[in-house]
C-alpha cells in the first residue's frame, strides 16, 4: 500500500491494523526485549513505572537507565530506522531496523550491549502474550515495514501530546505518559489516593502478583493502543469499576463501552475523521475520567487543578 493511501497528512495518519499486523507483532516483541533490559537495571517504582518506554522526537526510548556509576539509553529511531544505544561514557552502538526475526534482534541487541560493556540479565520470554515463545527461539515474528512503524510512531505522538495535556489537570498521584511493552499501549493513570482490592490477575504468561502491584490503588486509566479499532483506539477504564461505569454518558462521538475489553473505546479512525480530532480526544479523556471519579466518589476538588494557573506570571 502506497503512502498516498496510508497517510492523511502529518498530524493524524491513516494506518490500518490489518495492513501492518505482522510488523506490529514483531515490533511488540522487540519492545519487550528492550523494556526488559531497562527493567533489569532500574529500581522498582510503584505500579512498575520503571519498566516503561517513552515517546521521543524520533520514536520510543528507555530514557536514562542507571548502570554502575553511569547510565545508558536505548532508542527505537523510527525516522532513521535504527536501534540506537548510547552510554554515558561516550560509547555508542546500534543496528538497523529491518525485516529480521525476534531471535536475530535479540542476539544483535545483546551483542551491541556487550560491546559497550553493559550486561543485561533478562528472562528472555515475553509477557502478556500467548503463546510466549522465548526470544532466542522466535523465528516466526520477522517483519518490519518501516513506513508502518513510522506511522505508528506518529499516532503515538498525537496520543502522547493530548494525554500529556490531560495529565496536567491533575494534582493528585498520576503516572507519566508512558509505553507499556507488555500490552504495547501508551498509558496514563490517575489515582484516587485510596487502596484497591487485590487484582485477580489473569494476564497470559504474567504472574498475578504483577497485576496486584500494578492495580494496588483505585485508578482511572486512559491510553492508546494499536488494536480495538480498524486503525487502533483510545481507551479508558477504572479499577475497581464503580457501579454504573459502563453506562455513563461519555460525550465523545464514536466512543462506546466494549464488553469484550471491559473498557470505553474510541476508535482512532473516528478521531482522525472528525472535524476537530483534538476536541474529540479531550472529550473522551475527560468524560471517562468523570465516570470513574463521580461514580467512585473521588475527592475531585482536592485532586484536580488548573494547568494555566501561573501562565500570567510566566510571560
Amino acid at each position: 500500500m502506497g503512502a498516498e493511501q496510508r497517510s492523511a497528512g502529518p498530524a493524524w495518519p491513516v494506518l490500518r491494523v490489518a495492513d501492518w499486523t505482522d510488523t506490529r507483532d514483531t515490533l511488540h516483541m522487540w519492545t519487550q526485549i528492550v523494556g526488559k533490559i531497562r527493567m533489569a537495571h532500574a529500581p522498582l517504582v510503584n505500579h512498575w513505572w520503571q519498566v516503561t518506554l517513552y515517546v521521543s522526537p524520533r520514536g520510543l526510548t528507555t530514557s536514562t537507565v542507571p548502570y554502575g556509576a553511569g547510565a545508558f539509553e536505548i532508542e527505537f529511531d523510527f525516522v532513521a530506522h535504527r536501534l540506537e544505544v548510547r552510554s554515558s561514557d561516550g560509547g555508542t552502538g546500534g543496528l538497523a531496523l529491518r525485516p529480521m526475526s525476534v531471535a536475530d534482534f535479540y542476539a544483535e541487541t545483546m551483542a551491541v550491549l556487550r560491546r559497550l560493556g553493559v550486561e543485561a540479565p533478562i528472562r528472555p520470554v515475553p509477557n502478556e502474550v500467548d503463546p510466549a515463545v522465548p526470544f532466542p527461539d522466535d523465528h516466526v515474528h520477522a517483519s518490519y515495514d518501516g513506513e508502518a512503524a513510522g506511522l505508528f510512531w506518529r499516532q503515538l505522538l498525537q496520543a502522547n501530546r493530548l494525554i500529556g495535556e490531560f495529565r496536567s489537570r491533575f494534582v493528585g498521584k498520576v503516572s507519566p505518559v508512558h509505553f507499556f511493552w507488555g500490552a504495547m499501549d501508551l498509558a496514563c493513570t490517575r489515582f484516587s489516593g485510596r487502596p484497591a482490592p487485590p487484582h485477580p490477575g489473569g494476564a497470559p504468561n504474567c504472574g498475578d502478583w504483577v497485576m496486584v502491584e500494578g492495580y494496588s490503588h483505585e485508578l482511572s486509566s486512559c491510553g492508546f493502543w494499536p488494536g480495538g479499532g480498524e486503525e487502533g483506539a483510545f481507551y479508558a477504564y477504572a479499577y475497581p469499576e464503580p457501579d454504573g461505569f459502563s453506562g455513563y454518558p461519555v460525550k465523545a462521538e464514536g466512543a462506546v463501552f466494549s464488553p469484550e475489553f471491559q473498557q470505553f473505546v474510541l476508535p482512532y479512525e473516528a478521531v482522525r475523521a472528525a472535524d476537530d480530532p483534538d476536541r474529540v480526544v479531550r472529550e473522551f479523556l475527560q468524560s471517562t475520567y468523570e465516570a470513574a471519579a463521580e461514580l467512585g466518589k473521588w475527592d475531585r476538588a482536592a485532586l484536580e487543578v488548573d494547568p494555566g494557573r501561573w501562565l500570567g506570571r510566566m510571560r
